[in-house]
């Protein structure tokens, strides 16, 4: 939103946000988001008009408005679409004539775009826990190289991780809070998440195998209503399983007012029913 990238109408938008996926805007810039969308009004474009530009169909906006946060909704489902980033979002924020959302949340959207952009350059200089016991598994050939955003397209150094987190879309915001605790704590463990970690373009079943078989450690399934109606994650499990059943971390979670439950299931769990909330209590599943 400076003079540095492509102009809408008043509103320039730095050529980087375009490169961003939208789970860099944290928690606070999606309620003011909520704030300012939500209200249907003749005088200004809604969140209505924003799904129409995104690409949503009528049956999907009328999904949209059943819930109690549509806006919300709609950026979680969105988020995972092709062609989705924060210079997007802004792009269409200012074409809808929005200008007033972008110029009250600049300052907080550029302060999120650059902590995202800090942990990201943290993570790339830190290696995963146990690197040794994951680099006898790292795969050599050039055709299994270059699918995640640190990977080195030749394949000579892929990106490792200490956990692959199956989830479905509608759960990223549980997803975002494990994130926090785990990455940017004194954990410091790497998560692998699809919707920011792995590059589109390759076939998603190829890219899970070889992420869940030889570039994590462990693979952690967020466990939901929406969980169990996804052929994709019930993939992704029974790969893991495939593999080895100590290889997999379920977890379960239910979501009540702002605050999510977590509980971990094994033999391994270092303590018997930890918890998420808004507060952050800390929990153990490696």
């Amino acid at each position: 939103m400076s003079a540095g990238g492509p102009r809408v109408g008043s509103v320039s938008v730095d050529s980087y946000l375009f490169s961003l996926p939208l789970v860099a805007l944290n928690v606070g810039v999606r309620r003011r988001l909520s704030l300012f969308l939500n209200p249907r009004t003749t005088a200004a474009a809604d969140w209505t008009s924003l799904a129409e530009e995104m690409g949503f169909e009528y049956l999907e906006i009328r999904e949209f408005e059943t819930r109690p946060d549509p806006t919300r909704s709609l950026l979680d489902a969105w988020q995972g679409r092709s062609g989705s980033s924060v210079g997007r979002l802004l792009e269409l924020l200012a074409l809808l004539d929005r200008e007033d959302i972008l110029y009250e949340l600049k300052d907080r959207i550029e302060e999120d775009c650059q902590k995202y952009i800090r942990n990201q350059q943290k993570q790339e200089s830190e290696k995963p826990l146990q690197v040794a016991r994951v680099e006898s598994s790292v795969p050599q050939t050039k055709e299994l190289g270059g699918i995640t955003t640190l990977d080195d397209p030749l394949g000579q150094t892929p990106e490792l991780f200490d956990a692959f987190i199956c989830y479905c879309p509608s759960d990223i915001e549980f997803v975002q809070e494990m994130i926090r605790q785990l990455e940017q704590t004194d954990y410091r463990l790497k998560l692998c998440v699809s919707d920011r970690d792995v590059l589109p373009g390759t076939c998603v079943w190829s890219i899970a195998s070889e992420l869940i078989e030889k570039r994590c450690r462990r693979m952690v399934v967020v466990v939901s209503d929406d969980y169990l109606q996804s052929k994709e994650c019930d993939f992704q499990t029974k790969f893991a399983l495939s593999l080895s059943p100590g290889k997999l971390r379920p977890a379960w979670v239910q979501e009540r007012g702002r605050r999510y439950h977590l509980k971990m299931l094994g033999q391994e769990c270092k303590t018997k029913t930890p918890q998420i909330s808004e507060d952050g209590p800390v929990y153990f599943f490696m």
